[in-house]
């Protein structure tokens, strides 16, 4: 048929053809593409709810600046290099609850210390995660989780024993 044709019918052809061939293949391409943002969908609105419990999870973990303040009600001393509640740590946590069930218009604060020997970095983790162990043995014993908070980890100085410098102690200071 193309071999009856003229030059310019034969380029009209292949011009019609190639038209077909992209409007078919734009059609395809866009119908995959809607059922890919279709599939999609639910792990974009799974995403954009991520980002609430993000906060949530961040405003739990926001570290408390200031100076040292409140009441103190308890203070746990810990093992070197460990972050685990030591055994007598009994005691100071009912003593730490029964202070906040006392005053329901005040909050816990818990601050972890550490010394200046080692990696500073390392230590302030260490003295963060000792509170958290406090936090959770609180959140287990009844304290609301909006009662309690984490203050900044800070360095024992002066001529504090390796037993002070490895505490976290528990303060009751207002809302």
């Amino acid at each position: 048929m193309l071999d009856e044709l003229d030059d310019g019918a034969r380029i009209g052809v292949w011009t019609a053809l190639g038209v077909v061939a992209f409007l078919l293949f734009g059609l395809l391409g866009g119908l995959a593409l809607k059922t890919l943002h279709d599939k999609r969908a639910p792990a974009v609105a799974a995403a954009a709810a991520a980002p609430a419990a993000a906060v949530a999870v961040e405003a739990a973990e926001l570290l408390v600046e200031g100076p040292l303040a409140g009441d103190l009600v308890a203070t746990l001393y810990f093992d070197v290099g460990q972050a685990a509640l030591p055994p007598d740590a009994a005691a100071a946590l009912e003593a730490a609850r029964a202070a906040a069930a006392a005053a329901p218009e005040r909050k816990l604060v818990l601050s972890g210390f550490h010394d200046a020997s080692g990696d500073p970095a390392k230590n302030a983790e260490l003295a963060k995660e000792r509170a958290k162990s406090v936090r959770a043995a609180l959140y287990a014993a009844g304290v609301a989780p909006g009662r309690v908070a984490l203050r900044k980890p800070e360095s024992t100085t002066g001529d504090g024993s390796d037993r002070e410098a490895r505490r976290v102690e528990v303060r009751l200071l207002p809302f």
